[in-house]
């Protein structure tokens, strides 16, 4: 088996004797670099001999053997031989970053309900996630990320990764179930006076410091499947970089506005109902003219049903063209863009069925009810006249 080095994660280079090698990978007696394992990614790195080295892309631990693998570009060592190892240091800060952040953001939704216990996470991007068991509101996400900003702004909590006999585990507050049999290794960060803020059996890497995570940013909340709730964050320099990110957009729509940034939700939300009623406007206007020039159209006289045939400009008008009838109207609209319809005061006219009839001559679809119905046609120039073939022949 691979003895893991990674558990210092202030070790960055190591040496190691080959073990096994397979297709483009080898595994070491010994090493620092972490595998694919507990949601957070594999380390990357550098492997180097005297004769040549190669870069180091993934790990992942073969858990019948206790072998970790590295998966390399370039030529492999041969086995028997020492190679010296270096992790990628920014990665695997990053890393560490990301795993203290997950594990001290679950223990701050469970300070806000117990409920909300962790059930799967996932920390292989920037955006990292963890999935929650009972439902938590939005209140809910505010406080644990309220009370987690006020607990890494006190910088008290520190690391400490004791290995635990199974026996004595149940002297430790953990906050999930142990999977691991035997000796475990623990990830506690203790408050000034030693009592824990957070205890969890784990075999990843962390900062020594939790302050070295922040800030811990939550981005959003998502129901993934029943009372389950995904909560996607980001943490440390990541989270920094997209806040920064994030201000200066809203600095440049702040100087667009002419506004200073504390000022621009406020902007932003009297622009959108300034945006609303102009909205509201031009629907208005909209159906006036459409119902214009449904008034002032040509009315033609099919049997006992009296048409109207209407062009429209603007696909807008088109519900207001074809409701409000007199009785016994019959309306069809048409416009350039190949929206249409069919509006029906006539107690003889389903307007559905003549719809459809006339979509079906001119190649579109659409229904609706007997009063009114909309479709879409590629030839909009052929539905006034199946209209009135619709009209003369029996629905």
């Amino acid at each position: 088996m691979t003895r893991p080095l990674y558990h210092d994660s202030t070790l960055m280079t190591f040496t190691g004797t080959v073990t096994h090698a397979q297709v483009q990978a080898v595994a070491l007696d010994a090493t620092a670099l972490y595998p694919d394992a507990g949601g957070q990614a594999a380390d990357t790195g550098t492997l180097r001999w005297p004769e040549g080295e190669a870069r180091v892309t993934g790990s992942r631990r073969d858990k019948a053997t206790g072998l970790i693998w590295h998966v390399l570009d370039g030529m492999l060592p041969p086995v028997g031989q020492t190679v010296q190892g270096d992790v990628d240091r920014d990665r695997r800060w990053r890393h560490m970053q990301r795993h203290s952040a997950e594990h001290l953001l679950a223990q701050a939704f469970v300070q806000v309900n117990p409920v909300f216990e962790v059930v799967a996470v996932n920390m292989n991007a920037p955006e990292c996630t963890i999935d929650l068991s009972g439902e938590p509101a939005e209140s809910h996400v505010r406080a644990a990320e309220t009370l987690l900003r006020e607990t890494l702004g006190r910088d008290e909590l520190t690391l400490d990764t004791p290995v635990v006999p199974e026996a004595e585990l149940r002297r430790y507050p953990l906050r999930r179930e142990s999977k691991v049999r035997g000796d475990t290794r623990l990830v506690i960060y203790r408050r000034a006076d030693g009592t824990p803020f957070d205890v969890s059996a784990c075999g990843g890497t962390h900062v020594p410091r939790a302050s070295m995570a922040a800030p811990v940013v939550i981005l959003r909340t998502e129901r993934v499947r029943g009372g389950v709730t995904r909560v996607t964050f980001m943490a440390g320099e990541e989270a920094s970089a997209y806040l920064g990110g994030v201000y200066a957009d809203a600095r440049r729509l702040a100087q667009g506005f002419s506004v200073p940034v504390e000022r621009l939700t406020e902007r932003v939300e009297a622009l959108t109902a300034e945006r609303a009623a102009l909205a509201a406007q031009v629907d208005a206007l909209h159906a006036t003219h459409a119902r214009a020039l449904r008034d002032a159209a040509t009315t033609e006289t099919l049997g006992d049903v009296i048409l109207r045939v209407v062009t429209l400009p603007d696909p807008a008008g088109l519900q207001a063209t074809l409701t409000d009838l007199p009785a016994g109207a019959v309306v069809a609209a048409v416009t350039g863009e190949g929206r249409v319809g069919i509006g029906s005061a006539h107690p003889a006219v389903n307007a559905g069925g003549v719809l459809r009839a006339a979509l079906t001559a001119s190649g579109g679809k659409g229904g609706g009810r007997p009063d009114l119905a909309q479709g879409s046609t590629p030839r909009p120039d052929l539905f006034a006249q199946a209209v009135r073939a619709a009209l003369t022949t029996p629905v």
